[in-house]
């Protein structure tokens, strides 16, 4: 079987006949990185070895170790544009006054993210899982127990170290999106104590019961359901997270200043630049398929054929459900809504993380365009239903986006079980993670107050956290002078 089999037959639609779509069970301890090694090869390896496939047909795009590797690096070094974009975006939905800092805010975010993920966050994502424990005759492994600081790095092959930095970068992809959800309101110090909250306990978590060998990527082998969660790209891990972040975030920290009043419909705040918003769709989309690409290989054992569909799945789940989103805005509004078409992108790429390796392109396009159309919809809904106030869409594009992505993986796989699979890991997702959020935000809120004080919000942040602001010589509304 050619290495696209992703050791479980999962993509079965772009193999050769030859190909069996479930010669090797994907779950088990040799699960993590297995795409860096060769079929049927038995290269030593620090945390265990690679299960033989078949035989590969002849004239398959296979790929050597260093060969896959260097893809992987080389992927892994664009990955941060993903950040770039999604921080552009959140500063240009948010109001003049708090421009810069939402984007300095940005950058301190990755950099707590990255500093407690490597101290602290990568001992327990990692797959050495000492912490399980046996129910029903089966091992559930919980938590890894790798050393702390990296210390083990530098001893480590190459596959180990590859998913340590792809790690790194979705915990800061997680803890920047509660960040656009608590625009003009959340606090730089609060920003950086939910990004090191996340980086070093929420998504190592996560990480590690994904991909990882954890209890959830272990369900086909201990229950037989197809090959146990698969979320190649974070669907669930990074964005299903994320968004479960910005749901506490909005529910603690409560609306902006005169965003619902006491009478009538809720106030509209629109963007403030709606070209950072569109150029930080751009640049996203490139961070976007180097995650996903990189998340086929590292997680799924993905060889060239798979890159190529991995990619081109991405941009037809971001295309469809843009050109949907602009359709049901020009429907609705008589106009596309820039804000609303930009959201309707970013939530056709979250889908795919977790779809763009296992589904065809026609499956990607669909997926993309029930997102689109469910976007603008899901925004309209949260806000004035049931008055949040998301001004990134962070909910709707993150969270119900990263619920659609991994149930759309489960639906198109081949495997019997498959869904069951993806239902069961999206239910304890959310069952353990959107309340574990919760009160853990709500406990730091209590000694790093979330949001900032009346006089803050109606001065701007950049004023009052800052000492300046990002358009110093002019101001854009009536309501957003400081005097």
């Amino acid at each position: 079987m050619h290495e696209v089999c992703r050791s479980a037959g999962n993509a079965h639609w772009i193999l050769p006949r030859r190909c069996s779509p479930r010669t090797v069970p994907r779950s088990g301890p040799s699960r993590r990185l297995r795409g860096l090694w060769p079929p049927g090869g038995s290269a030593r390896r620090g945390r265990g070895s690679a299960r033989p496939h078949a035989r590969c047909p002849r004239g398959a795009a296979m790929m050597t170790p260093p060969l896959s590797a260097a893809i992987v690096f080389a992927l892994l070094l664009l990955a941060p544009l993903a950040l770039a974009g999604l921080a552009l975006v959140n500063a240009g939905l948010g109001r003049s006054r708090s421009a810069a800092q939402s984007l300095l805010g940005s950058l301190a975010i990755m950099a707590a993210a990255f500093i407690a993920f490597a101290g602290v966050g990568a001992c327990f994502a990692g797959p050495d899982g000492a912490l399980s424990f046996n129910l029903a005759g089966k091992s559930w492994n919980w938590l890894g127990t790798a050393p702390v600081l990296l210390l083990h790095l530098a001893r480590s092959p190459i596959e180990s170290q590859l998913g340590v930095l792809f790690e790194c970068l979705a915990a800061a992809l997680v803890s920047i999106i509660p960040w656009g959800a608590g625009a003009d309101r959340l606090r730089l110090a609060a920003g950086w104590a939910i990004a090191a909250l996340m980086g070093a306990l929420g998504f190592p978590v996560l990480a590690h019961w994904v991909w990882g060998a954890g209890w959830i990527g272990q369900l086909g082998a201990n229950f037989g359901l197809g090959a146990g969660f698969l979320d190649p790209a974070g669907g669930a891990t990074v964005h299903v997270l994320g968004g479960a972040g910005a749901l506490a975030v909005v529910w603690i920290a409560g609306p902006r200043r005169g965003k619902f009043p006491k009478e009538g419909l809720a106030t509209a705040m629109p963007a403030h630049n709606a070209t950072f918003v569109l150029a930080g769709c751009m640049i996203a989309v490139v961070g976007w398929l180097a995650f996903n690409c990189a998340g086929a290989l590292l997680w799924l054992h993905a060889d060239l054929n798979g890159l190529v569909i991995t990619a081109l799945n991405t941009l037809l789940a971001a295309a469809g459900a843009l050109g949907a989103t602009l359709v049901v805005t020009w429907i609705r509004f008589g106009k596309p809504d820039a804000s609303l078409c930009a959201n309707g992108w970013l939530a056709g790429l979250v889908t795919s993380s977790a779809s763009a390796a296992l589904i065809p392109p026609a499956a990607a396009l669909f997926t993309g365009v029930v997102m689109g159309i469910a976007t603008p919809l899901l925004v309209e809904f949260l806000e004035l239903a049931l008055s949040i106030d998301d001004p990134a869409g962070a909910i709707s594009v993150h969270f119900a986006g990263g619920l659609w992505g991994v149930f759309v993986a489960g639906v198109f796989a081949p495997q019997k079980g498959q869904l069951l699979a993806q239902l069961a890991g999206m239910a304890a997702v959310v069952g353990v993670f959107l309340p574990t959020v919760y009160f853990a935000f709500k406990l730091l809120d209590r000694f790093i107050p979330l949001r900032v004080d009346p006089d803050g919000e109606r001065i701007g942040m950049d004023l009052h956290e800052l000492g300046g602001g990002a358009y110093p010589e002019f101001v854009i509304h009536r309501d957003e002078s400081y005097r």
